[in-house]
């Protein structure tokens, strides 16, 4: 009897630790190991930044990057769950010198969507690529044409564009980042007829010494979205917002966030606590990021919250905040810049017992200085994929493949 009964506690044992390891990998099966990796384009070298829009109107988040070493400008149409895992069907929508960003806009209000490039280097312009009124052409390179924004040609090195209404006048607004000699926050005025590229006015709302991240949010809720920004170097370095005046042409008051005096890189906005306030996510090359949170409704008093990166890498660059393992809870999604034994693209889960961080992987060794990361379910299987780039191995355009929903 004590044979069987030790025989049937053996089984039930094993079965126990089967039914128990089986619920754990259920649960982090996201986090198992390195997730598989899809390249959208490799043709060139430097890809720097994807940016989301629906270019061809059907419904689906198409993308744009900028070539930096390569000098093109590529926009990538979506092919849908069922061919996503291929190359996406690519144009170059204009060959410019030393692009650093590019984003969709519909700049001229015809209801197709443009693109706007930010130049460094030498070049230090931005660039409008108007798109072909024909949609069946927006794949051939020949129908779009590109052109100077004169105010801008030859005076910054411009790094970032956020599409934004500030005046509430004409078409949409632009609010441009730049860095080095000159460097500055600025915006530019729509006129009119925006295909009058020589009326386009800049106004400089601040100087600044390398504008990483620029982003659109109603801070103070008064009606009007300010502009939240990090600013990587110089005696001002770190998060701010600006606060929107009633005349766009008056006083933009700046008020600070935090991550004060670091190398502030990227920034996201979101309610990674789940408590309905907004907050702001920064990321630093200084061995961390850093989770701002507003205090009370006084958008002046912030509550901060430093986070080791992943795998204790030293440098970050790009933050998201999304639901990777479908849990109901959102996690912290990195970008970062390692040596040796690197994951440069990882995940962190917060333990609901311990609040801690913990570290998953994701692009596991390959890959060294990625950008921009965007989540978004490309293969239609209800968990959040992953888009980036990086442009110092020449990875490419590229996303990663979600494994939580068994991918």
């Amino acid at each position: 009897m004590f044979l069987v009964g030790r025989s049937s506690w053996v089984r039930w044992l094993v079965l126990s630790l089967c039914i128990g390891t089986h619920a754990f990998w259920a649960e982090n099966s996201a986090s198992a190991q390195p997730w598989t990796r899809h390249s959208i384009d490799r043709s060139s070298r430097g890809a720097d930044g994807v940016r989301l829009g629906d270019l061809n109107g059907d419904g689906l988040l198409d993308l744009v990057s900028g070539w930096e070493e390569g000098g093109l400008v590529r926009a990538y149409l979506n092919p849908g769950p069922l061919e996503v895992k291929q190359p996406w069907p690519a144009v170059t929508v204009g060959r410019v010198r030393s692009p650093e960003d590019a984003v969709f806009i519909d700049l001229d209000g015809d209801g197709g969507l443009d693109v706007v490039s930010s130049c460094e280097g030498k070049t230090r312009s931005v660039f409008v690529h108007w798109a072909p009124r024909d949609q069946s052409r927006l794949l051939d390179e020949t129908a779009w044409e590109t052109r100077v924004i004169p105010s801008t040609e030859g005076v910054q090195a411009w790094m970032y564009a956020l599409p934004l209404q500030i005046d509430g006048r004409h078409g949409i607004d632009l609010v441009l980042g730049s860095k080095g000699d000159g460097g500055s926050l600025s915006w530019l005025q729509a006129p009119a007829d925006a295909r009058d590229l020589g009326a386009w006015e800049l106004h400089r709302l601040r100087d600044a010494a390398w504008i990483m991240s620029l982003s659109a949010e109603d801070i103070d809720a008064d009606g009007r979205r300010d502009i939240v920004f990090t600013d990587r170097k110089g005696k001002r370095s770190g998060a701010f917002w600006l606060r929107s005046p009633e005349d766009p042409m008056g006083v933009w008051e700046e008020n600070p966030i935090g991550s004060l005096g670091v190398e502030a890189m990227f920034l996201t906005i979101a309610d990674l606590d789940a408590d309905g306030g907004r907050d702001v996510v920064v990321t630093t090359r200084n061995g961390y990021l850093e989770v701002h949170r507003r205090r009370d409704v006084n958008p002046r008093g912030w509550d901060s919250e430093k986070v080791t990166l992943p795998f204790q890498l030293p440098f970050g660059k790009s933050v998201e905040v999304a639901d990777i393992d479908s849990d109901g809870r959102p996690d912290l999604i990195s970008t970062n810049r390692g040596e040796g034994e690197r994951r440069c693209v990882a995940w962190q889960k917060r333990d609901a017992g311990t609040r801690a961080w913990v570290d998953f992987d994701i692009g596991g060794l390959e890959g060294s200085k990625f950008d921009l990361i965007q989540a978004v379910d490309l293969d239609g299987d209800g968990d959040l994929d992953l888009l980036t780039c990086e442009e110092q191995e020449n990875l490419g355009v590229f996303w990663y493949e979600n494994p939580t929903h068994g991918g």
